[in-house]
């Protein structure tokens, strides 16, 4: 696929999920870095670069984009020839994508001893990382049942109780707004994340944050699911993440809101879950509370203040 066709796929929600989001992206980069000609390494580093913000600016929310985009481009101000860089960018490519599959597999481990047998739980949207906690712990053997909300506009949940079904878990397919209505019914909530801030707070899919209030208020457990690389370093010195507005029409036809001029759909993509309303996050380094966020940015994606002055 060519680099364009995959900024056009993640832009339009082909290609979903941060994990694949990023995975797609930097296997973009390879083929684009393969394909580029050019013998002057100031000139192959001036295109990889103008390439990897044209996948930047598809999906401005999904931390884990920049940041694996940027795992990659590192590597091009180590050499001085085009052959070296390239060779650097297909390795930090290949490293990139390997370490982000075994991560989501990692996480289903670490987040599976979280899930008791007997357990109901629920999730939101199509996390490959919180469904991977809920599938690992059903194939040990753990009696667990599902509630799984429908995902308004996109309907990410059908894809969701998709694979609940295919695993053979007892699923319930609950509208958004019924989450209050079955908390009380549930022992634990498991999401995944698009981006989780220094404070620990966490960028996910709308609907996520009235989900905590729900579980805060029934004192149901809440974790959250998540990559290393969907932490947000420039948090750090308090900038705030782009929350996503779509297209109005994925909520009202458009022939419908022609009909009514006095009315603005708003759309946003994403919301914001506070800290307090989070009992865990669930990584492949191992499962910390959110007001460790930091130590994840400082540790492991090896951003500091200064990098930023």
């Amino acid at each position: 696929m060519l680099l364009s066709e995959t900024a056009e796929s993640i832009k339009n929600m082909e290609i979903r999920g941060a994990g694949r989001i990023a995975r797609a992206a930097v296997e973009a980069l390879a083929d684009y870095a393969r394909s580029l000609d050019v013998s002057d390494p100031a000139v192959f580093r001036q295109e990889m670069k103008k390439a990897a913000g044209i996948l930047i600016e598809t999906r401005p929310t999904a931390v884990s984009l920049p940041n694996a985009v940027r795992s990659v481009i590192r590597a091009l101000d180590e050499f001085e020839s085009v052959e070296a860089a390239k060779k650097a960018v297909l390795s930090r490519a290949a490293e990139f994508i390997q370490r982000s599959e075994h991560a989501v597999e990692r996480i289903a481990e670490i987040g599976a001893r979280h899930i008791s047998d007997g357990d109901i739980l629920l999730t939101h949207c199509n996390s490959e990382a919180a469904l991977g906690c809920i599938l690992e712990a059903h194939r040990q053997g753990k009696d667990i049942e599902v509630y799984a909300t429908e995902v308004r506009p996109r309907g990410q949940g059908l894809i969701t109780i998709r694979t609940l079904n295919e695993a053979g878990i007892p699923t319930n397919y609950i509208v958004d707004s019924a989450v209050r209505h079955f908390i009380n019914e549930v022992d634990m909530v498991f999401v995944g994340a698009d981006a989780i801030a220094v404070n620990g707070a966490v960028v996910n899919k709308i609907g996520t944050a009235q989900i905590a209030l729900a579980a805060h208020e029934a004192r149901t457990n809440f974790i959250v699911a998540a990559e290393t690389y969907k932490f947000a370093p420039r948090t750090i010195l308090g900038e705030l993440i782009e929350i996503e507005e779509r297209d109005p029409a994925e909520v009202l036809p458009r022939e419908v809101a022609e009909e009514l001029p006095y009315v603005r759909v708003r759309n946003p993509a994403f919301d914001v879950t506070p800290a307090d309303y989070i009992d865990l996050i669930v990584t492949e380094q191992g499962a910390i509370p959110p007001e460790l966020a930091f130590t994840v940015i400082r540790d492991y994606l090896g951003w500091t203040i200064e990098e930023w002055r």
